[in-house]
This record gives C-alpha cells, sequence and structure tokens, in this order.
C-alpha cells in the first residue's frame, strides 16, 4: 500500500498483449499504490507519439482523459544526457571475464533516473529469441530498454563479435551475463511479468496477440521460464538449409533498423551462397536515428570493422553492431570482404 510503482514496457515494435496487462495493472493496483506510471524502453528507437502511446496501451482518448487521467506514459528520452544517473561500474576486470576476454575495459552503468522516484520497478514484456542476447526480455527491459549510451554499445558490440548466427536461440550468453551483472546496480524491488506470446500471434494479419505463457518472479527466474517455453516455441528447426528466403516485413517495423530482423531471424538456415531477401514495400529510410552514421559506416561483415578498428571504433558500437548484424556471418581478407549469404532489400 502506497507505493510508487513504475512498469517498464516495450514500444510498438514488440508483439505482446501490453493492453490487457495495462487494464490488469490499473485494476488491481489503482488505488492501492501512490502512483502507477508507464516507461517505453525504446533503447535507442524513436520515441512514440501521444495517439502511438494511448495505442500501445489500448486505450481510447476519452479513457486516456478520464479513467486513466492519473496513469503516466513516458518515453525513455534516451537521446539527453540528462536523463541518465550512474548507479555503477563493471570493472574493466569484470568485463574481461563477463566476455570471456573479447573485450576489456570499464563500463559505467547509466540508467534513467527516473527510476529513483518509484519504490518498486516491474517489467511487463515478451521473450522472443534474440540476435545480440540470445533471448530478449527479462533485465534487457533495463539494458539497453531505458539505459545509457556505455551499456548499450558495448553489449551490442559483444554481440556483433560473437555473431547473431552463433548468439540467436541462445540461453546463457556472455551478453545475458553482461545485462545482468548491470542490473545488479539497482537498488529497488524488481519484478518480471515474462510474456511467452503464441506463435499464431506473429502471422501477418492477425490481429489478435494470444498468451502461451506468462512466468512472474524477479527478471532473472522470469526470464529463464519464458526462455525455455520460448525455445519450444519459437524456433523451427528445419531438414536443410535454404537456398533464398523471402522475409516479408508486418509494417510495425518502419525503417530497416528494426526490418533487420528478417535478417537476423533467419541467417541460420539460408545455406552457405544463398539470398535473404526482406520484403519491406512500406520502408522508405535505412534508420530514423542512426541512419547518419550508417550513411558513413555502409553494411559489412563483423571482421571488415574489427581488422580496421582504428578506422571504426570512435563510431558508436550499436550501429557498428546493426551493420554486422545485418550483413551476416563472413570474411575480411586482404582488402576482400565475402559475406557468407548475400541480404537483398525489397523496400519502398
Amino acid at each position: 500500500m502506497g507505493k510508487r510503482v513504475l512498469v517498464i514496457i516495450p514500444d510498438h515494435t514488440r508483439t505482446a498483449p501490453i493492453p490487457l496487462l495495462f487494464r490488469l495493472f490499473h485494476e488491481l493496483l489503482w488505488g492501492r499504490v501512490a502512483a502507477l506510471d508507464y516507461l517505453v524502453a525504446l533503447g535507442t528507437h524513436q520515441p512514440m507519439s501521444e495517439e502511438a502511446l494511448k495505442r500501445l496501451v489500448g486505450v481510447t482518448a476519452e479513457e486516456r482523459n478520464t479513467q486513466y487521467a492519473g496513469v503516466h506514459v513516458y518515453n525513455h528520452e534516451w537521446t539527453k544526457p540528462t536523463t541518465f544517473t550512474t548507479i555503477g561500474v563493471i570493472t574493466e576486470h569484470e568485463i574481461r571475464v563477463l566476455s570471456n576476454g573479447m573485450l576489456s575495459l570499464d563500463v559505467p552503468v547509466k540508467i534513467n533516473k527516473m527510476i529513483l522516484d518509484y519504490d518498486h520497478l516491474i517489467i511487463s514484456g515478451p521473450v522472443f529469441p534474440h540476435e545480440v542476447v540470445g533471448f530478449s526480455g527479462g533485465n534487457k527491459y533495463f539494458f539497453p530498454g531505458i539505459a545509457g549510451p556505455e551499456v548499450i554499445n558495448v553489449t551490442h558490440w559483444l554481440g556483433a563479435l560473437l555473431t547473431s548466427m552463433a548468439i540467436i536461440g541462445t540461453k546463457d550468453t556472455p551478453v545475458r551475463r553482461m545485462i545482468n551483472r548491470a542490473a545488479s546496480f539497482i537498488d529497488r524491488p524488481k519484478l518480471c511479468f515474462g510474456l511467452v506470446v503464441a506463435p499464431a500471434s506473429r502471422q501477418m494479419g492477425n490481429a489478435k496477440v494470444e498468451l502461451a505463457g506468462l512466468y512472474i518472479g524477479s527478471p532473472e527466474e522470469a526470464w529463464r521460464a519464458a526462455a525455455d517455453l520460448s525455445a519450444r516455441l519459437h524456433i523451427v528447426y528445419v531438414e536443410r538449409p535454404f537456398r533464398r528466403v523471402l522475409s516479408v516485413m508486418p509494417e510495425m517495423y518502419d525503417d530497416l533498423w528494426t526490418a533487420a530482423k528478417g535478417m537476423y531471424k533467419l541467417e541460420p538456415v539460408v545455406a552457405d551462397g544463398g539470398e535473404v531477401i526482406i520484403y519491406a514495400p512500406h520502408i522508405t529510410e535505412v534508420s530514423y536515428t542512426h541512419g547518419q552514421v550508417i550513411d558513413q559506416i555502409g553494411y559489412h561483415v563483423r571482421d571488415y570493422f574489427v581488422k580496421q578498428w582504428e578506422r571504426f571504433k570512435d563510431y558508436p558500437w550499436c550501429v557498428l553492431a546493426h551493420s554486422t548484424h545485418l550483413r551476416g556471418v563472413g570474411t575480411y581478407k586482404n582488402g576482400v570482404e565475402r559475406p557468407r549469404i548475400r541480404v537483398t532489400l525489397a523496400t519502398g
């Protein structure tokens, strides 16, 4: 009773029954807590408009101004340095251990200081196979969801060094361990609602989002259970690799930065020398937030950057990671780049 509660939720690029949980939390908690607010874990995605926020939580303009007038839904303002507070440092030694020796640097752990205004933090979001961390969800809603650039850059680049093809659909990864270490600095009680969405909910044209599982507990415990179910439901094994795959992207991915998932999820089932076609005629932008950087660095395999590190080390590491994730596994020898597969964009 009387506690201030902040619920951390995904943006529109994640499939989850957020409207159902928004109403459920209000029904169960409103009047019993001092505050019930929401923070959208944008990471480095575009901020959502007021209309988009209403759609995200499933309320009408009238409901927003009446029944839910006391509830605030905030964007994570990741572009503003004043958004963040430093809650700890992951030391160079720890980073070496966590990254299996791939990285060696001190990493300040910065997070949206809004969390300090609340007594209890609730994560409410889905768990899916993920290209950077293995499976999404859990403490990933803190880091990178509402994190500062340092942790975002280091975790994404570590994922890129490991490669998406090797890490996607794996539970225990160096990136997950690093994220959990960063979250250990948060000195507020944390509860996680780990959602596993039924595969049919992901099909094109299916507007209804159905839950296959809901796990409640600490971020680590709830995530582990949800990831086990996600592995059974969301990973499809095939008898042989494909030469060509058409990856049809839904309109909720509105730039290539987000629609690149059409490559990430399918890369492991494409044969050497094969092709992924990302079909997204609605997309006309590479990245609303990182486009200028991508214009400078292009899309390349990991070793293109690693073997020319002095040239690229000062670019945002999360953008380098996106670049190599979309290009896929490959080699860079004697100035010649050879991707394992071809990625073709069929965009607007």
